[in-house]
């Protein structure tokens, strides 16, 4: 494939970080790196603290637990989504509430969560879909209304913002990937961001096994021991210098990737004759991140033709989730409100392009331009 769908990107100095890291003689969590690429995150987050972990799964999976949940509550949340996003919440005995897309942007319709809350409701959460977020004025004001915290999955999300404030600091808590498919990657890796302070103490317990380790190595108890349910959660510092090395380029790389969004944008936009074709939509006032181009065709037979042609011309482009409410973990699991026509609509026909900083973006524009089966 000469234009694979993902290449990981690579800064240059990465390398250079993870000897540091050996030079440091600390291969194990919560390093100089670990508490480095903390405080950046802290930073372009606006967030009141940022734990790293080990994949954005792991920092769902905290949000479950600090959520104190238990069997049978319920957290509303969309079905076009990773699954990572509803198995945090059944591993503590909740019930998914799948909640349908708006058709423009495939977020949380958040004009339909209001009648999926219950007297078992205990949570919102919302997946800044490519980047791009819901109406998050409307999503505050109606959590506030009826006390619900809100968990952002803003896993596509760093250097997102919505009225110039970064996605991932509305929730109470949120959380980042940093797999090799994001933004910014180190392979597999993730950040628990914390929003809300009552929440911070426990993290920190949560994140390390249960113990309250932190505690004991800033001098705040004399021993540390268990007292707490959590997990290993924490990254190694060779994870954590990688992350770091691609967080000191972070803005250069997010510039580079809306360059290439741009240019397929304007592209698109100029073609003739593909009224069906549905493009990108970024509404006001939301500024996105360039995690991906998508376009949604007006049926599954198209999608699948363009995709098969694209992979002739060695250029990958791949379609994106199954929706949840369909799968048969979801139908065991899960549970719909209301009508899921946008969300199924999303898993027939929406196909996503190349994306990347260094990617020859002018070899898919041509492809796509000389694809002659559109309608």
């Amino acid at each position: 494939m000469n234009i694979p769908f993902n290449s990981p990107y690579c800064c240059g100095t990465e390398l250079d970080y993870i000897r540091q890291a050996f030079d440091n003689k600390q291969l194990s969590g919560d390093g100089l790196f670990t508490k480095a690429a903390s405080g950046i995150l802290e930073e372009i987050f606006n967030s009141k603290r940022a734990l790293l972990t080990h994949s954005c799964t792991a920092a769902l999976e905290m949000c479950a637990i600090l959520l104190e949940l238990n069997e049978g509550d319920e957290v509303i949340m969309p079905s076009f989504t990773f699954v990572s996003t509803a198995n945090a919440f059944i591993s503590r005995g909740a019930l998914p509430v799948f909640v349908d897309i708006d058709p423009l942007t495939q977020n949380i319709d958040i004009y339909r969560i209001e009648q999926a809350i219950t007297s078992r409701t205990k949570a919102i959460v919302v997946v800044h879909y490519a980047g791009v977020s819901c109406n998050l004025e409307h999503l505050l004001s109606l959590a506030q209304a009826y006390q619900l915290p809100i968990v952002e999955d803003a896993a596509q999300a760093i250097y997102s913002k919505y009225n110039n404030k970064p996605l991932g600091s509305f929730g109470d808590l949120a959380t980042v990937s940093f797999h090799e498919t994001k933004n910014i990657s180190c392979g597999e890796g993730g950040c628990l961001l914390i929003n809300n302070p009552k929440y911070i103490e426990r993290a920190e317990i949560i994140r390390e096994k249960g113990t309250n380790r932190s505690l004991y190595f800033r001098g705040e108890v004399d021993k540390y021991t268990w007292v707490d349910v959590g997990s290993s959660y924490l990254p190694g510092e060779i994870s954590a210098a990688f992350l770091c090395a691609q967080l000191d380029q972070g803005m250069q790389i997010t510039q580079s990737r809306l360059i290439n969004w741009s240019t397929y944008d304007m592209a698109f936009r100029e073609m003739i004759g593909i009224e069906e074709i549905q493009l990108m939509h970024i509404p006001e006032p939301s500024v996105h991140n360039a995690h991906m181009y998508y376009f949604l065709f007006p049926d599954i037979c198209k999608r699948t033709n363009f995709i098969q042609y694209m992979k002739d011309q060695s250029i990958g482009c791949v379609f994106h989730y199954v929706p949840l409410h369909s799968s048969p973990a979801g139908v065991k699991y899960g549970k719909i409100s209301g009508s899921m026509n946008n969300t199924d609509r999303a898993g027939n026909c929406l196909v996503r392009l190349p994306m990347g900083p260094d990617l020859d973006v002018q070899k898919v524009v041509d492809a796509v331009q000389n694809y002659s089966n559109w309608l």
